[in-house]
């Protein structure tokens, strides 16, 4: 029995990295961890990380630093630090919500962050829904600006993909009934990534669920947390040994309109008119989606925040997904009920047009006008 108890506890560290040494975040409540030393960042001088830029995949793949610091439930966080990337020691009972940003790299070798401060501001009202503290909107840029310096080195190439920085707020104080934590951690980490889906910038393979839901009035669908993620892993793993790319879910009372994909918001082009499902609590409101939303104004598009039937997507001359992870995804093929439909796709398209642009600005190849790239160096 004691042998089972020790090898639990050995389970429940995360195991972020095995080659690089270990960093412990420490709980108040642990006195023999509290007398551990941090170690303080070097950093490294290379140009590059040891990466093959060109097979850069979208997977974990952990640059030298993260940041993090502290906070009691009822104080404010404080002075953080950066240390090098390695395991945490947690509670068993904590959780977590999350924000993704990425840093991206001019041709002329300067670095870019893109929105931060909505990203800061988006933590924050999640936080509020799970009773958390969080980070003000200056610390919370000033660790990602922290983590992205200090990562440098892993910023690919122009071109070749980004550096994928996420910041991450968890209940790290030990507590068995349900309530808030007596204490929380936040943590900045970044890895290098290529394009999210298989099908790089092809088109993506839709399914319509129609038997799972992701989110319903009242709950916490609106924020980025795992309780938004976790619902959508039965219902995307059987679709994709289906052969699609991720799922299109529906509305959990009428399962009729559309809501997002399992990890983008969705948008709906017919003609000059561009309608994206409507943000009421059950959808997040991506950073993406509102850049997108404000280029494809400026175009000229009619752009509609609405109830969108799945009738209505079926009938559309295109589709598209928007994310900080997916950028700006066309889509192929949606299957609705054992019915195919194809839509517009190609560098003609509405899609292409859209992210061209948002590209261009994120990477600085054409002028940002509406101040919302940062320069980090």
């Amino acid at each position: 029995m004691f042998k089972a108890i020790s090898s639990l506890r050995k389970s429940l560290v995360l195991p972020l990295h095995s080659n690089i040494r270990t960093v412990q975040t420490f709980s108040k409540y642990n006195a023999q961890a509290a007398s551990a030393l941090r170690e303080k960042p070097l950093y490294q001088d290379d140009e590059y990380a040891d990466v093959d830029w060109d097979n850069l995949g979208f997977g974990l793949t952990p640059a030298d630093y993260m940041y993090g610091m502290k906070c009691s439930k009822d104080g404010e966080f404080t002075q953080g630090e950066l240390s090098r990337f390695g395991n945490i020691q947690l509670s068993p009972s904590a959780g977590a919500i999350y924000e993704g940003t990425k840093a991206y790299r001019k041709e002329n070798g300067k670095l870019l962050l893109f929105r931060p401060d909505h990203n800061a501001v988006r933590m924050q009202l999640g936080a509020e829904r799970m009773l958390m503290p969080s980070p003000s909107v200056d610390q919370f840029v000033d660790a990602v600006k922290q983590t992205a310096y200090a990562n440098k080195r892993w910023v690919p190439p122009s071109g070749k993909g980004s550096l994928y920085i996420r910041p991450l707020l968890m209940g790290s104080g030990p507590i068995l009934g349900l309530g808030p934590a007596p204490e929380y951690t936040f943590i900045v980490y970044a890895s290098p990534v290529g394009n999210y889906f298989k099908e790089g910038i092809a088109a993506l393979n839709l399914y319509v669920e129609e038997e799972y839901v992701r989110a319903a009035p009242g709950g916490a669908g609106g924020v980025k947390s795992i309780t938004n993620y976790a619902p959508v892993l039965k219902a995307l793993s059987r679709a994709k040994s289906r052969g699609f790319s991720d799922v299109l879910y529906l509305d959990s009372v009428k399962k009729k309109y559309l809501e997002e994909a399992s990890s983008c918001n969705v948008f709906v082009v017919k003609g000059r008119t561009i309608s994206t499902p409507a943000t009421n609590g059950t959808i997040l409101e991506g950073i993406t989606r509102k850049s997108v939303m404000e280029i494809a104004s400026d175009q000229g598009y009619e752009v509609v925040e609405k109830s969108v039937h799945v009738d209505e997507v079926m009938e559309a001359d295109e589709v598209f997904c928007t994310g900080t992870a997916v950028g700006v995804a066309p889509v192929g093929t949606i299957t609705y009920q054992d019915k195919r439909v194809e839509y517009e796709t190609g560098d003609e398209s509405v899609c292409q047009k859209l992210r061209s642009v948002l590209v261009g600005i994120q990477t600085g190849s054409i002028e940002d006008t509406k101040g919302w790239v940062t320069c980090i160096n």
